[in-house]
């Protein structure tokens, strides 16, 4: 298991090397082309309800997807965290005003405030149908390099025991975050897809 959390620490090392050498203007741009493909993407077509992070700066931006999601009436959810556990809700955006109106935490993530309970919970309600992923690594097989905090996978769990069962889970990632094997153990969650730009 300590080998496990070494080879794990070796690798966010790493990647959060490669991906923060990025530009500003790279990453927009990478950014980009992953939109473009998502929205082309049939799983995201037909989904009502999607769950979307709100991008920190070395995670692909999700912004141009909000818009989108938010413009083509599906149904919008954003994580909130509890600081000091594992646990993690998906509560639905209103608007883009209301996005900007979101505040801060400490971790420099925007997510609705502990006390705003007006917020429809997504698994409280009609479930999911796809949840963009993201993360620090990934490999085409699947695995996931988190940030070593487990909300994403103790959130999959959770969904698999909702009447709609587990969503179809996308990752969002640069070039620079794609690893050759990402060492896992059996609380990894396998992604079904990654999305980057490929030499197509």
């Amino acid at each position: 298991m300590a080998t496990m959390r070494a080879a794990k620490q070796a690798l966010r090392k790493e990647i959060k090397r490669r991906v923060a050498a990025l530009s500003e203007q790279e990453k927009l741009r990478q950014s980009s082309v992953v939109s473009q493909k998502l929205f082309r993407h049939p799983k995201y077509v037909a989904c009502q309800r999607i769950a979307v992070f709100l991008s920190m700066d070395d995670e692909v931006r999700t912004q141009q997807i909000i818009s989108d999601v938010l413009g083509t009436g599906k149904r919008c959810f954003i994580p909130r965290y509890e600081h000091g556990s594992n646990h993690m809700d998906m509560l639905k955006l209103n608007s883009l005003q209301d996005m900007a109106t979101l505040p801060v935490t400490s971790w420099n993530i925007q997510q609705p405030d502990h006390s705003d309970h007006s917020r429809e919970e997504a698994l409280a309600a009609g479930g999911l149908d796809l949840i963009l992923m993201p993360g620090l690594g990934f490999d085409l097989s699947g695995k996931r390099l988190g940030r070593g905090k487990g909300f994403y996978d103790t959130y999959l769990e959770r969904c698999r025991r909702h009447p709609k069962g587990k969503p179809y889970t996308i990752a969002l990632a640069f070039k620079e975050q794609l690893c050759q094997d990402i060492p896992v153990d059996d609380n990894d969650v396998l992604i079904d897809e990654v999305l980057y730009e490929d030499e197509q």
